[in-house]
């Protein structure tokens, strides 16, 4: 008989969003975000940053192996649904080597379209299984997982995004959408939601009918990047005026 914390079906009540549940892992995820921040320095030791990398990368793919292990285990694994072609997957991914090649070029990408779309997931699931399934632990530490990533590289390794991580970030994010309506057109599945809006409810539910959605997710995300960017303005001006004062 299977546990019901791994059961594909529910017995009981679904999640339900801003839910105690909900509310609280998302304070936990909170709270780890600002100790990243508080321990940024402490993180900075050549053996903290080795550890933490991996442990960080090693969390995510084996988020990522154990929801595939559980579709194999309820029998509902099937190409419409399961690949890991949702733009949390790919950035999930993608975090992951970030973490252990430390890669910029990734970082680029990883920290617009990884906590832009983790941030969105996290505060409006697109989820059933309440707490304490096992896909309700697996989503929020797979998302979480995805956001700590990026601030690690940002707070501890020193990387900075530009202008132009924007616009690379918007050409990848396009041409993962040609990949997935291909792969939808192939599969009858609704990868990166582009075939049609997600069942729960979601930010895209404001965004007017399908396909006009899609051209508003765009732009929704293009002001989302410049704004996950506004912090980072200032030093940047701040390096250049010092490099011209060094040139004169």
């Amino acid at each position: 008989m299977t546990s019901p914390y791994f059961s594909l079906f529910l017995t009981g009540e679904p999640f339900r969003l801003f839910s105690p549940s909900h509310l609280i892992t998302l304070i936990m995820v909170l709270c780890l975000v600002v100790l990243t921040y508080l321990f940024r320095k402490k993180l900075q030791a050549p053996a903290n940053r080795f550890a933490t990398r991996y442990v960080l990368a090693g969390i995510l793919l084996l988020s990522e192996v154990c929801y595939q292990l559980w579709h194999v285990y309820t029998e509902s694994w099937t190409a419409a649904y399961t690949l890991p072609l949702q733009l949390c997957s790919v950035t999930l991914l993608l975090s992951a080597i970030m973490l252990m090649t430390r890669s910029y070029g990734l970082y680029e990408i990883t920290f617009f379209a990884g906590i832009g779309g983790a941030m969105q997931a996290l505060l409006t699931p697109e989820l059933f299984y309440p707490f304490p399934h096992f896909r309700f632990v697996h989503f929020f530490v797979a998302h979480a997982g995805i956001v700590l990533a990026c601030l690690y590289m940002t707070w501890v390794e020193g990387y900075r995004p530009t202008v132009r991580s924007i616009w690379k970030t918007m050409g990848f994010l396009n041409l993962l959408l040609f990949i997935a309506l291909f792969v939808n057109n192939a599969t009858g599945g609704n990868y990166l939601f582009v075939s049609r809006k997600p069942d729960n409810p979601s930010l895209i539910d404001f965004l007017g009918p399908y396909p006009w959605y899609i051209v508003s997710l765009e732009v929704v995300a293009l002001a989302l990047f410049f704004l996950l960017y506004m912090p980072f303005i200032r030093g940047q001006q701040q390096t250049k005026k010092v490099g011209r004062d060094f040139s004169v």
